[in-house]
């Protein structure tokens, strides 16, 4: 099974941008479609982008449309999550997650939890107005 970390959140104003890395272990990251949550203190975990396994579908909640993008590259087994025009409303923790996924299925993509196999150990994100 994949392990992964996340890496590169902080401590940003409003209006600034971070760019959030996911590190996947293993030869079969490929084989899984990948997500983003966050979980705010007091609240749920909640979706906030995945991508499909072949990197050909995105998705994302209405609230950060426009304003992130999901990517990944599969040779180098990393996520990414580009994070611009940072609202206060954005601090969380932001977890990656990988979901083993039916190769046959391109642009398959999870936005469920419970659908996802393995997470990361989360990493800090603040924005201050």
């Amino acid at each position: 099974q994949v392990q992964l970390v996340e890496s590169g959140g902080g401590l940003v104003q409003a209006g600034d941008s971070l760019t959030l890395s996911c590190a996947a272990s293993g030869r079969t990251f490929s084989t899984y479609a990948m997500g983003w949550f966050r979980q705010a203190p007091g609240k749920e975990r909640e979706f906030v982008a995945g991508i499909s396994w072949s990197g050909s579908n995105t998705y994302y909640v209405d609230s950060v449309k426009g304003r992130f993008t999901i990517s990944r590259d599969n040779d180098k087994n990393e996520m990414y999550l580009q994070m611009n025009s940072l609202k206060p409303e954005d601090t969380a923790v932001y977890y990656c997650a990988a979901g083993k996924v039916d190769l046959r299925l391109l642009t398959m993509i999870f936005r469920d939890p419970a659908d996802y196999d393995a997470w990361g150990q989360g990493t800090q994100v603040t924005v201050s107005s």
